[in-house]
C-alpha cells in the first residue's frame, strides 16, 4: 500500500520538483499540494494523508501553527523541509518541538539540482515518517540520509579488547537516539537535577541544528546542556550534544572523562553515530558507564550497547509504547544488550540515581 504525501510550500518550483521526484517511487503517492496550510486543510479534508512534507515560512499561516493545529486535531507525521540558517534552525527546532518526525535541509539556491541530488534523502525521511507513532507533545527529530555501504564503529575504532574497568569515582551516562529523540531528550533532561552524572548524547541531527538545539535545551534545564567541543570534560550537571556531522568518542586522563569530538566516515548510516559512542564508553568506561538507547528509527546503537552490557555497564533500553519509533530500542533488546526496558518518564529517576 502506498504512502500518500501532502507537500506544503510556497515556492511554486519546490512543489513542483518535490512531485516529480516522487512519482518515480511505487511506495509514494503524492495526493495534493498546496502553497499554503488552509489551502492544504481544504485538500486534506477531502483526502487525509499519511505524511505531510511542509515548508516552515509560508503566507497566510505559518509551518508551525499550521502543526500544532494538526498534532492537537488529527496528529499526522510531518516532515519538515526548511532552509539551514541560524534563523531557520531556531525556527525548524520549534517544529520539532510542536511534533514534526524528520527535517530535511532546503538550499537558498540551486533547489532543482540539490532535490535531484538528495532524492535519497527525501524519501528516506518519508518512509520513516510513516512508521512513526506522532502524538501531541512529542518531537521527532531528523537524522542523517541512509546511505549505501554500512560501515561499523570499526571504522573509527578498533572492538573492546582491553578495557579500563577499574572503578573510579566518576560514572558517566551515554545516551543514543533518532526519531523521536529531541522531545524525549527534552522530557528526561528538563527532570535531572544539578547532582546528575555527566552525560554524553548523539541525537541523530543535520549539522548546524545541533548547536540550536543544545541552545534551547539549555534555556529549559536545570542542567546545563551544550553543544559538545573537543576536549570537554564530562561533569556532573552538565550534558553534551555531539555537533551534527561529527563523532563522539569518549575518551579517559586517569579517573577523569572527557570527549573527543571528530570526522570521520558514516558509521551504521549516521555521523554521530550511537555505535560509535557507545563503543568507546565500552573501551574507556566499562562498569563506570551507563548507557541508555532511546526512540528511533534502525540499529545504530544496538551493538555498541552489546559492547557496553559485556563491558560490565550498565545498560537501558526505552520500552515500545513511549517510544515514537521502536527500531534502535527494538535491535539492542534483539541482540541482548540491554539489562532492562523501561519507560520514558522512568528514565530521569535511573539517570539520577546512578552513582
Amino acid at each position: 500500500m502506498s504512502i500518500k504525501v501532502m507537500i506544503v510550500d510556497d515556492s511554486a518550483v519546490m512543489r513542483q520538483v518535490m512531485q516529480e521526484l516522487l512519482s518515480g517511487y511505487k511506495d509514494i503517492d503524492v495526493i495534493g499540494t498546496a502553497m499554503d496550510p488552509l489551502l492544504a486543510l481544504q485538500k486534506m479534508d477531502r483526502n487525509w494523508p499519511d505524511v505531510i512534507v511542509l515548508d516552515v515560512e509560508m503566507p497566510r499561516m505559518d509551518g508551525i501553527t499550521f502543526l500544532r493545529q494538526i498534532m492537537a486535531s488529527r496528529p499526522t507525521p510531518v516532515v519538515i523541509c526548511s532552509t539551514l540558517t541560524e534563523k531557520g534552525a531556531d525556527i525548524t527546532l520549534q517544529a520539532l518541538a510542536a511534533g514534526a518526525v524528520e527535517v530535511i535541509a532546503k538550499p537558498t539556491a540551486g533547489l532543482r539540482d540539490f532535490l535531484q541530488q538528495s532524492a535519497h534523502e527525501l524519501v528516506s525521511a518519508i518512509r520513516t515518517a510513516a512508521q512513526s507513532r506522532p502524538r501531541q507533545g512529542r518531537q521527532p527529530a531528523g537524522g542523517e540520509p541512509q546511505q549505501p555501504g554500512k560501515l561499523t564503529a570499526d571504522a573509527l575504532l578498533k572492538a573492546p579488547s582491553s578495557l579500563h574497568n577499574q572503578r573510579t569515582t566518576e560514572k558517566i551516562v551515554v545516551l543514543g537516539t533518532s526519531t523521536g529523540g529531541t522531545q524525549a531528550l527534552e522530557t528526561v533532561l528538563r527532570e535531572l537535577g544539578i547532582t546528575c552524572p555527566g552525560i554524553a548524547i548523539v541525537q541523530h541531527m543535520p549539522e548546524r541544528f545541533t548547536r540550536s538545539f543544545a541552545e534551547r535545551l539549555n534555556t529549559l534545564c536545570t542542567i546545563e546542556v551544550r553543544e559538545a567541543r573537543d576536549g570537554d570534560r564530562i561533569l556532573p550537571g552538565l550534558a553534551l550534544i555531539a555537533p551534527g556531522g561529527r563523532h563522539m568518542l569518549i575518551k579517559r586522563s586517569g579517573a577523569q572523562y572527557y570527549v573527543e569530538v571528530k570526522d570521520g566516515p558514516l558509521v551504521s548510516r549516521h555521523r554521530p553515530s550511537v555505535d560509535v559512542l557507545f563503543r568507546s564508553a565500552a573501551i574507556q568506561a566499562g562498569s563506570n558507564a551507563l548507557g541508555m538507547i532511546m526512540t528511533g528509527m534502525g540499529d545504530d546503537g544496538a551493538r555498541g550497547l552489546k559492547e557496553m552490557f559485556d563491558a560490565k555497564a550498565r545498560t537501558y533500553a526505552q520500552d515500545e509504547e513511549s517510544c515514537v519509533v521502536f527500531g534502535m530500542p527494538k535491535e539492542a533488546i534483539k541482540l541482548g544488550g540491554a539489562e532492562q526496558i523501561i519507560a520514558l518518564d522512568a528514565i530521569p529517576a535511573v539517570l539520577m540515581s546512578w552513582r
